[in-house]
């Protein structure tokens, strides 16, 4: 029996949480075995990937990616998606705020809406939103919510929390995106241009465990105004295609129709 799923876990400097976050992915994605866990490395340069190297030795199911530099977090996903062998992949974030336990209804979800893609709808994106009170800052709460709104009223992707890490999705699917750097921020906005159905799920979220956040609230913010222009220029350029009739998928694997 093939992989069921891959879990893709994009880490930096995160040594003194990464051991606990894989033994509770592993540990609670029993329910969807047989899967793996990928971890990507972004150029860390403490024991992050030491650690991951000493826990891919001792546990097949575990695999470690590394950057030999910072590449940043769309480029690290991507980079676990394009090693992932399973034919779906979620992500999860790896400070451990997200509960993985909540990746497997993530995962039944989309593998029960996939059914109905076999009359020709395409297979949906899965998107995490954290519910309840939220273990952040109130500086980043307040710059998380003024991103959220900015991002729906402008993009209108029906997501309120597309900064949630936690996402499921099918790979192949993934791999057709544009990629740059910020565009995991944007996945619900994009997967629906390219005419994926969008799945809100309500997950935890949980005070970090330990260190500190690689990133700056008003860094974000500003990088975000940015990468939201250049979505926006996107969806308005990408002219996805529809669906494909059944008689012109046969032809297409005959060779007689030419894909697009």
């Amino acid at each position: 029996m093939g992989l069921r799923a891959s879990i893709v876990i994009a880490v930096l400097n995160e040594a003194e949480n990464v051991g606990s976050v894989c033994d509770e992915t592993l540990r609670k994605l029993a329910p969807v075995a047989p899967f793996e866990v990928v971890f990507v490395d972004d150029g860390s340069n403490d024991a992050t990937p030491d650690i991951l190297a000493d826990i891919a030795a001792r546990d097949g199911r575990v695999r470690l990616v590394r950057h030999d530099r910072r590449c940043g977090k769309s480029q690290a996903v991507r980079t676990g998606v394009l090693a992932a062998r399973a034919a779906w992949v979620a992500t999860i974030d790896g400070d451990g705020q997200n509960d993985p336990g909540d990746l497997v209804a993530m995962l039944q979800a989309a593998w029960a809406a996939n059914g109905g893609a076999e009359g020709g709808d395409k297979p949906p994106l899965v998107a995490g939103n954290r519910r309840g009170q939220r273990k952040d800052p109130w500086s980043r709460l307040a710059a998380t919510r003024i991103a959220n709104g900015l991002r729906a009223a402008v993009l209108g992707d029906h997501c309120p929390d597309t900064g949630c890490g936690m996402k499921a999705f099918p790979r192949e699917a993934f791999l057709l995106l544009p990629c740059f750097e910020g565009m995991h921020r944007f996945l619900p906005a994009l997967f629906q241009r390219y005419g994926h159905p969008l799945i809100n799920v309500p997950v935890q979220h949980r005070p970090r465990m330990a260190g500190s956040s690689k990133y700056t609230n008003w860094g974000r913010a500003l990088v975000g105004v940015f990468d939201l222009l250049g979505v926006i220029w996107l969806v308005r350029r990408t002219r996805a295609p529809g669906r494909v009739s059944e008689v012109e998928a046969a032809a297409r694997e005959r060779g007689e129709v030419e894909r697009t």
